[in-house]
């Protein structure tokens, strides 16, 4: 058995409300929970919330909400790690634990299924802990470059002044939007950055960081311009 896992606690502070706020046209948790659905890996779709209101919003748009999460596990301060304890702990009391779940951000809007169904065929094909979203940075992190209190410009790796752009290795970061989990596995050794973690490359024009209103704004542009885009391709 397969579960998605959504955590959205209620307590956004730079952009109030964000997990349930309109964005194109529909909650923005309502995006994961839909490319969930569609992705046609999951027995159930569950969100992990301590916010009745947005508890209702996704049983609207086809989440189960069973339980509402502790106060504990619902503050600035608290990782994504136990709120998927949290929630498996849970279904395992059910009688019901899975054998890989999908821990979902609510804030995905560029969420594809297809990369949902890629990352669970690379979770059973390598036998890995865990498998994520990940893209490569726009520039090589290799020539980047710190600034002093002073204001002066120096280079993290100088020895790479001169060495040319194509001849760096890639560097990814983490795309934040999804976590594939062997629950047996995560749960006896619960970190989502495994020794074996297997990557999940996603192009970066699908990969947006939405946690200022500037993030908001340029995300809502991109949707823009894709949907635009998509609606001339049909």
């Amino acid at each position: 058995m397969s579960v998605a896992i959504i955590p959205a606690r209620g307590g956004s502070k730079r952009i109030p409300r964000k997990n349930i706020k309109d964005f194109g046209g529909r909650p923005m948790i309502a995006h994961s929970i839909v490319a969930a659905l569609e992705s046609g890996c999951f027995d159930r779709v569950l969100v992990s919330t301590d916010d009745p209101e947005i508890a209702e919003v996704a049983r609207q748009w086809g989440a189960d909400v069973p339980f509402m999460r502790p106060a504990e596990l619902s503050d600035d301060t608290t990782a994504t790690a136990p709120v998927i304890l949290h929630a498996l702990e849970w279904l395992e009391e059910q009688g019901s634990r899975p054998d890989e779940a999908c821990c979902i951000y609510a804030t995905a809007p560029f969420l594809k299924p297809r990369y949902l169904r890629e990352g669970l065929e690379i979770l059973r094909r390598t036998g890995a802990t865990t498998a994520f979203s990940v893209t490569t940075f726009a520039f090589p992190i290799f020539r980047s470059l710190k600034v002093d209190e002073a204001g002066v410009v120096s280079m993290f790796w100088p020895e790479h002044r001169l060495t040319r752009s194509q001849d760096l290795p890639e560097a990814y970061h983490d795309a934040g939007q999804f976590y594939w989990l062997n629950t047996a596995r995560f749960v006896s050794s619960p970190n989502l950055y495994a020794a074996d973690s297997q990557a999940v490359i996603l192009p970066r024009r699908l990969v947006q960081d939405i946690d200022t209103q500037e993030d908001w704004e340029v995300a809502i542009a991109l949707y823009e311009a894709m949907s635009a885009m998509e609606g001339k391709s049909t």
